[in-house]
C-alpha cells in the first residue's frame, strides 16, 4: 500500500511527490516515457526560477533524478484506471497494478478525442494495453494505432504471441472510425476497412474522464478546488489538466498544494483507522 499515487511524471507530478514525501508519506509515480510528453520536445525553457535556458529533456531528467533520489518509487507503464476500493484506490497500470491511499492526477492536458466507436466498444474489441489483452486475439487479425513511444514494441509484443497485426502511425492514417455491431469487427482508416477482432489504442495516457469514474471535467480540463482536490473524495489534481496557464512554474506550484492535500487526507484517513 502505498499513500499518495501520483500518475504523470512532469513537474506538477514531481513536485507533488516531493511534497507527499516531505510531509512523511509514501509516494509512487506513474508514468508513460517521458518522451511522450511534449515538454520533452521543448527546445528551450527560460522562464523557470533557477534552470535557465534548459531544453525540456534536460529538466524532465532533472526533475526525475531528484525525485528518485528523494525516495520516490517510479512505475513505468500507461495508468489504465483508477477505481476507488474502500479507503484506497486501485491503479491498473498496463499488466500492473498499484494501491494507494490518494490518488493525484498530472498526466498534463489531453487533447486527443476518442475515435468513433471508441467508447462504445471498450472491452469488446477495443483496448488500451496489448500486454493485458493481446492473449485474448492470437491467432487473430488486430490493428494497432501507434500513438506512444513504446507502441512498436507492444505491436512487436502481439505478433510474438501469434496475433496478425495492422499497425497505424500518423504516417500512415490520419482518422479512424471503429465498426461492429456487438463486438468489433472493423477499423476504417482514412476510409479504407480493414477486418479486425481487436483494436488496440495505444496512447500515451487515457483521458482523466475515462481514467477516474464519475470525475468532473470543465471541458478537457479536470475541476479543482483551492486545494486542488477533485470531486471525488481522495483523488487531486495539477498541472495543465486542470487549465491554463501551461507554464512550469504553475505547475509546480499547483503540484506542491496537491501533495499537502492529499498527505493530509491520508493523514485523516490514518488516525480513522486506528
Amino acid at each position: 500500500m502505498t499513500d499518495v499515487i501520483i500518475i504523470g511524471g512532469g513537474p506538477a507530478g514531481i513536485s507533488a511527490a516531493l511534497t507527499a514525501m516531505h510531509r512523511g508519506k509514501t509516494a509512487l509515480i506513474v508514468s508513460s516515457a517521458p518522451e511522450d510528453s511534449p515538454l520533452w520536445k521543448a527546445e528551450h525553457i527560460d522562464n523557470y526560477p533557477g534552470l535557465p535556458g534548459v531544453t525540456g529533456r534536460e529538466l524532465i531528467e532533472t526533475l526525475l533524478r531528484h525525485a528518485e533520489g528523494s525516495g520516490a518509487q517510479l512505475m513505468r507503464g500507461r495508468a489504465l484506471s483508477v477505481l476507488p476500493m474502500g479507503r484506497s484506490f486501485g491503479v491498473s497500470v498496463g499488466s500492473d497494478f498499484a494501491e494507494g491511499r490518494a490518488v493525484i492526477l498530472a498526466s498534463g492536458l489531453s487533447r486527443a478525442k476518442p475515435y468513433p466507436g471508441e467508447a462504445e466498444f471498450l472491452g469488446a474489441g477495443v483496448s488500451y494495453c496489448a500486454t493485458c489483452d493481446g492473449m485474448l486475439y492470437r491467432g487473430k487479425k488486430v490493428a494497432v494505432i501507434g500513438l506512444s513511444a513504446d507502441a512498436p514494441e507492444e505491436a512487436e509484443f502481439l505478433r510474438s504471441i501469434g496475433c496478425e497485426v495492422e499497425y497505424f502511425d500518423a504516417s500512415r492514417a490520419k482518422k479512424y472510425e471503429i465498426l461492429g455491431s456487438e463486438r468489433v469487427e472493423k477499423l476504417l482508416a482514412d476510409g479504407v476497412e480493414y477486418e479486425v477482432s481487436c483494436v488496440f489504442i495505444l496512447r500515451s495516457g487515457v483521458a482523466p474522464g475515462s481514467l477516474v469514474p464519475g470525475l468532473e471535467l470543465d471541458g478537457p480540463h479536470i475541476k479543482v478546488d483551492a486545494d486542488m482536490a477533485t470531486n471525488v473524495p481522495g483523488v487531486f489534481a495539477a498541472g495543465d489538466c486542470v487549465g491554463a496557464p501551461y507554464q512550469v512554474g504553475k505547475a509546480v506550484g499547483e503540484g506542491n498544494i496537491a501533495g499537502i492535500s492529499a498527505a493530509k487526507y491520508v493523514e485523516n484517513i490514518l488516525k480513522e483507522e486506528k
